[in-house]
């Protein structure tokens, strides 16, 4: 078996199971449509590719040398994850033009890229791919190169939950259907934030 293959296959399933960051660009599908997921997703995978590179440079220490560091990445990420899924359990169902005005949480690029770089998880995923992944004494640029790829592999899994929620946007044919998912939504983000603290590994 070719060695990209394993590779390619953990950063398939690390991008494409569920998580905060799959959940929120399922509801910036929901509600803004696809196209509007597509800054999120690109921001959310460039992200994931700069910790990869990061870590093979050595920063990902930091995270296993200082315990403290990790934790507050984690309160961090929950507390704005969880302000996130209060705004998004509040919001009123879209116009039917899904516009601007639309007053659910916007997902953007900026978002995404925060997001992935203060999610502890989404670090120790980096340092799964350098160690296990990553030649011994890789170069900057083979590490470059395992983040190039995990970029372009984590793009379509990210926009595939961007699909689904513009298709979910679809079957939603009144304001009570809209709340009831919204607020479905709102608590599987809050719990998906709070089981990274409260059950850690």
């Amino acid at each position: 078996m070719p060695s990209w293959i394993p590779f390619a296959l953990f950063a398939i399933v690390a991008s494409i199971t569920p998580g905060p960051t799959n959940l929120l660009i399922l509801q910036q599908g929901l509600h803004h449509g696809f196209r509007r997921t597509l800054p999120a997703v690109i921001g959310a995978s460039l992200a994931a590719a700069t910790l990869v590179l990061l870590v093979g440079l050595g920063l990902g220490q930091l995270l296993t040398s200082r315990p403290y560091a990790s934790l507050a990445l984690s309160w961090l990420g929950v507390v704005w994850l969880s302000w996130l899924a209060w705004r998004l359990y509040h919001a009123p169902a879209p116009s039917t033009e899904r516009t601007e005005s639309n007053r659910a949480p916007n997902f953007g690029a900026r978002q995404a890229a925060i997001l992935q770089l203060i999610n502890p998880k989404t670090w120790l995923m980096a340092l799964a791919v350098v160690g296990v992944f990553a030649p011994q004494h890789a170069t900057p640029a083979a590490t470059a190169g395992l983040a190039a790829i995990f970029a372009t592999l984590a793009m379509p899994c990210l926009a595939a939950w961007g699909a689904m929620g513009d298709g979910a946007a679809r079957l939603l044919r009144s304001p009570a259907q809209w709340r009831l998912f919204n607020r479905a939504l709102a608590l599987v983000l809050l719990l998906v934030a709070w089981w990274s603290v409260l059950m850690p590994g």
